[in-house]
């Protein structure tokens, strides 16, 4: 078994300190311990890990920090490996890694059901080595929603939806919800996205997502 170089990024200081202690048991060095997703970008290109480690929402926004570092990470170094660590399936970093969009090793595990370290600390060595793991519960809630393409769309855009659907204009949506017209026209645009339905000559994109609501309903 090779020595990795691993730098890690968790807000939480005894999670974070404790993944320190753990890889350094099991032989690793790591090259840096940080909580931020600016400062894992610097650490890494400073250090030139095997691997990083990272939490997905960290500071300053708690939303996808860590997720924007890997990418970033992964744009300057093509071969670098990457295992998210998170409490949630993020959709799309979900859909990248599971259609195998990354050239470098990717892991996506859920914190709370990390039950072994042996098997942690393997998933870490594999991933440094270019291999792909994944946590069977993102792949199962991945497959559910595949399945149910409106359960991609937030509550607000199931609601424009359904208006759409009983054949209202932006305008009466907009009315209907107290809104703009322009966030109505934003929901849209975020409805076709989630609902994979790019622009095409000869497709009519909002009946399509109106068949789609249909159909789900």
């Amino acid at each position: 078994m090779r020595t990795l170089k691993v730098v890690i990024a968790e807000d939480a200081v005894l999670l974070r300190e404790g993944l320190v202690g753990l890889l350094e048991r099991f032989g690793h060095t790591v090259a840096a311990a940080v909580g931020d997703g600016p400062s894992l970008v610097a650490a890494a290109l400073e250090h030139r890990p095997d691997v990083v480690i990272a939490d997905v929402r960290m500071p300053p926004g708690f939303t996808d920090e860590g997720l924007r570092a890997v990418r970033e990470l992964q744009r300057l170094r093509p071969s670098l490996g990457a295992l998210v660590l998170s409490q949630y399936v993020e959709q799309t970093f979900a859909d990248e890694l599971v259609a195998a969009r990354h050239r470098a090793g990717t892991g996506y595990l859920l914190k709370d059901r990390v039950g072994d370290v042996e098997e942690f600390v393997s998933s870490v060595e594999r991933v440094a080595d270019g291999g792909t793991v994944v946590d069977p519960e993102v792949v199962r809630q991945l497959l559910a929603r595949r399945r149910d393409p409106l359960s991609r769309l937030t509550p607000r855009e199931r609601e424009v939806l359904g208006l759409i659907a009983e054949g209202r204009s932006n305008a009466a949506v907009a009315r209907a919800l107290v809104v703009t017209e322009a966030a109505v026209a934003k929901h849209i645009a975020n409805i076709l996205l989630k609902l994979d339905l790019p622009p095409a000559p000869d497709d009519h994109r909002r009946v399509r997502a109106v068949l789609t609501y249909l159909r789900g309903t």
